[in-house]
């Protein structure tokens, strides 16, 4: 179906505004044969009730392309206390802070300049470093969420602080062993002074991002979550399956509408995904996830379960909720909720594998810089 603006979007039920970001992006996709074949029984029905177009079965139907990127964070700022809302003003001060700081970003970088010193400049953001040119690759959004006119602080709204519940001492102790492992860049082989494994010794230790196989920050999830850039979400709807293809890394996920899970041990990174329909609402839960989900880096593992509920405020925005529990990683459960406006335009084929040069070139470097180390020991001694 044909995506329209979603800046302002109303139902009788309920009304929802989110200013979405101007996109500029090389970005992703190529769909699995299988969602392929999903589209050719997937056509939008007649809308009979405030524009909501449905299926010849009557349900909802969910097919469209969607942007989900926004400045609200996942988890709120402190200074929030329990207050799930942002004044207007609050909201309208956000959006311009982030305006102004993005011009500056995107200024050009001089041609003539010299190269960074080894290890970087210590500049922060994308252009830091030796990393990105400057931020024109990122696309965060330019709005807060507004769920029934009001604009939202965190897209948690469970616990009241909407704060991630506390840790586990022993998934704690695990996830920040993991994030030790990320240290500045200072030129030298820092990881030879430590007992143990170094975090460039096998490419399988090395972020699923960074090889390709998961986009990074759960954003093909579940839950799925707004990134830094590539914040496209296509979904496509028949009777028996729901597909939705994440623009980041291609992540394609198959919801199987009915029916029971795989059996114990069958595992994969984004788990399995049943469906089912309570009313106008497509509720989806996920289990049988492998050791590394797209949230590992949140800490959670092979116990984490996720339900998702899909609706549709109007034509053109979906309502997301989700509810996450792993019994292994936090204390208690918590949930989350944002608006999926439609976007304009189409989902890229994002060839990560195909032009994926760091991966080679970290390991490369790091045997370098292993070797440099060897040479200056040998020289000492």
């Amino acid at each position: 179906m044909e995506a329209g603006s979603a800046r302002e979007c109303s139902s009788p039920a309920r009304r929802l505004r989110y200013t979405a970001g101007m996109r500029t992006r090389f970005a992703a996709t190529r769909l699995a044969l299988c969602a392929a074949a999903l589209l050719v029984t997937s056509l939008p029905g007649v809308a009979d009730d405030g524009g909501i177009p449905r299926t010849a079965s009557g349900k909802p139907d969910l097919t469209g392309v969607y942007d989900i990127a926004t400045l609200t964070p996942l988890e709120r700022d402190p200074k929030f206390g329990d207050n799930l809302y942002l004044t207007p003003e609050e909201a309208e001060e956000i959006a311009n802070a982030v305006a102004t700081r993005r011009a500056d970003a995107l200024e050009a970088s001089d041609p003539t300049r010299e190269a960074p010193p080894p290890g970087g400049d210590g500049s922060p953001g994308a252009a830091g470093n030796v990393g990105g040119y400057n931020d024109f690759w990122l696309d965060y959004g330019s709005g807060s969420i507004s769920i029934d006119g009001k604009f939202r602080t965190s897209l948690v709204y469970d616990p009241q602080n909407g704060r991630l519940p506390k840790m586990l001492p022993a998934a704690l102790e695990a996830r920040m062993a993991f994030f030790a492992l990320f240290r500045e860049n200072t030129g030298t082989a820092w990881w030879l002074e430590n007992d143990g494994p170094g975090p460039y010794d096998d490419m399988e230790q090395r972020p699923l991002g960074e090889r390709c196989i998961l986009g990074f920050g759960s954003t093909s999830g579940p839950p799925m979550l707004p990134t830094a850039y590539n914040n496209l979400k296509r979904v496509v709807q028949t009777e028996d399956y729901v597909m939705i293809l994440a623009e980041m890394i291609h992540d394609a996920r198959i919801i199987r509408i009915g029916g029971g899970h795989l059996p114990e041990g069958m595992t994969a990174y984004m788990g399995d995904s049943i469906g089912r329909w309570e009313g106008d609402t497509l509720v989806v839960e996920t289990a049988n996830f492998g050791k590394k989900p797209g949230m590992y880096t949140y800490g959670v593992g092979e116990s984490l379960k996720v339900t998702e509920r899909f609706s549709r405020i109007d034509a053109n925005t979906l309502n997301y909720n989700f509810t996450v529990e792993d019994p292994n990683t936090w204390e208690s459960a918590w949930s989350g909720e944002f608006p999926w406006p439609a976007a304009d335009g189409r989902v890229y084929e994002y060839a990560c594998h195909e032009g994926n040069y760091a991966l080679g070139n970290i390991m490369r470097g790091a045997r370098l810089l292993e070797a440099d180390a060897a040479a200056a020991a040998g020289g000492a001694e």
